[in-house]
Formats: structure tokens, sequence, C-alpha cells
């Protein structure tokens, strides 16, 4: 994959929303504090997006093992289901934003990835729509036709808790550098981070609101070791660790989701905890 292949621009999307068919708008407005996002979404959306809800939709509400985490994947038959219901087809173009530096589109992006969906993210969301010229709807989703769509899961790499501890590569913490070094841990069970992990806190990949230029990511990722040997991430419960994969595909790098990610890990006593840097 290539940065187009990933990512879409406000311009693009203008013009494209100009043409039949219309890509599939996917809103996925989520944030840890306030993971309902239907009344913002309400408010002031792009016309013809349907609202993505990250818990249930993009996550599994049946989990009763906490080793899984908090936002374990959906089943590939729920998944499906979802895909279905938002009206897509193997020729559908789709592309997902937010409100929130990408962080829950980077999660629909994959998962759509993973299932075998083409799908792009909206570079800089919500605001880099308005500041193009785009103009918001208010209301609920529209209704669309359910499709016959059949997903293709596992597209995209996957690790487990074992082979997180013994990775033979880098793997990336997306979290933010105090929780990454156990000084304060607000979700999960214990502080800290994987024993042998490097933090790269997945803001940091938009610090503009839009993705870093491809050179500035490329070196952003250089400095972590991300370029020359395999590369695994994950972050509280495998959202912003997304981002991640996400800002590397843009460089044309495949990394492994650990999805699990800390809160899984941490519900495990047996799992080594390392703190600071």
């Amino acid at each position: 994959m290539s940065r187009t292949d990933v990512l879409i621009s406000a311009d693009e999307l203008l013009n494209r929303l100009q043409s039949a068919p219309a890509p599939r708008l996917l809103d996925v407005r989520w944030t840890l504090p306030k993971p309902d996002g239907r009344d913002d979404f309400a408010a002031g959306h792009i016309p013809g997006a349907i609202y993505v809800d990250l818990d249930t939709e993009l996550a599994s509400h049946d989990n009763t093992d906490p080793t899984a985490g908090r936002h374990p994947l959906p089943s590939p038959e729920a998944f499906q289901e979802t895909v279905r219901s938002w009206g897509i087809d193997a020729d559908t173009e789709v592309v997902v934003y937010d409100d929130n530096a990408s962080l829950g589109a980077a999660r629909a992006w994959w998962l759509l990835r993973w299932a075998g969906v083409s799908a792009r993210v909206l570079d800089g969301g919500l605001a880099a729509f308005r500041d193009a010229g785009g103009q918001l709807e208010t209301g609920d989703s529209v209704p669309v036709e359910p499709s016959s769509m059949v997903i293709t899961p596992g597209q995209l790499p996957v690790i487990d808790a074992d082979a997180a501890a013994g990775f033979d590569g880098v793997l990336l913490d997306a979290r933010a550098g105090e929780r990454f070094r156990g000084e304060t841990e607000p979700l999960d069970p214990q502080a800290g981070h994987i024993p042998g992990a490097k933090n790269a806190p997945a803001t940091d990949n938009v610090p503009a609101g839009t993705f870093l230029p491809e050179a500035d990511l490329r070196q952003r990722f250089e400095a972590l070791g991300a370029l020359d040997q395999s590369v695994g991430v994950y972050c509280g419960s495998g959202v912003t660790a997304c981002h991640n994969a996400l800002a590397l595909a843009t460089l044309g790098i495949e990394a492994s989701l650990y999805p699990a990610s800390w809160s899984g890990w941490s519900s495990d006593p047996d799992r080594p905890v390392a703190t600071g840097d």
C-alpha cells in the first residue's frame, strides 16, 4: 500500500462526492471520555454519512475474558453483518473519518482492510472537510439498502499475547508517554508497558491534525527501528494502535496488531510489566 491507497484528502473527497456513485462514508465519532458520538454526529456530519458505533460495531460486545482486552475484535460473522448493514459490496468505495485525529477512523480502516474491504481515511477528518469548503448536514444516518457482501477475514496480521511477548522485531506502544512509562493508568489493572516495547504515541502521527508528510513519517519510524524489521503495534485496547498501523501503511509497511493490547496484557497476572522509558 502507498499513501494514496490509505488516505484521501478533503479536496479529493469533495470531488468524488460530485460523481456517481459517491463513496460510502463512515463517521466513527468516538473518544475515550465519550465513546458514544451519536449526538455529535447528529449535530453535523458529511452529507450521506453513516454513524458507526465503535464500541458495538468495531469491537466484540460479548466478551467475558479480561485478557482479551477492552475492545476485542468482532467475530468475522458479526463484522460481516455489520459491513452488510452499511451497504458495502465488493465495488463500493469506502471513506472513513472522525473528528478526533483519525483515531476512531483508523480502527474502522484496519478492520475493513483485515476483512478484505478496500477503504481510505479522510486525512484531517471533519475539520479538513469543512476547511476545504465542505458543507455539513444534521440529523441521523441516511438509510441504506443492506448488501450481501462476503468478507475475507485475515487480510492483515494479528498477534496474541505470547507472540507479543517474544516478538521478533520492534513492538510499538501507541499510548501517551506517561501511560507507557507507568506514571499513570486511568483505565487498566496495572501501569506500565510490555517489556521491550518502544513508545510511539499515535497522536505524534498527526501533530497538526493531518498526517505528517511522508518524509517526516519515515524519519519518525526509522528512529524507532520500524523500517527494517518486523513491526507489532498495540495500545490500551487495540484502537489507537490501528493509527500506527495506518501511518506505517502509508510507507508501505505492514504491521501486526495485538488486539488485546495493554488492557488484555495487564489483566493477566502472569505477564511481566515494565515501567520507565
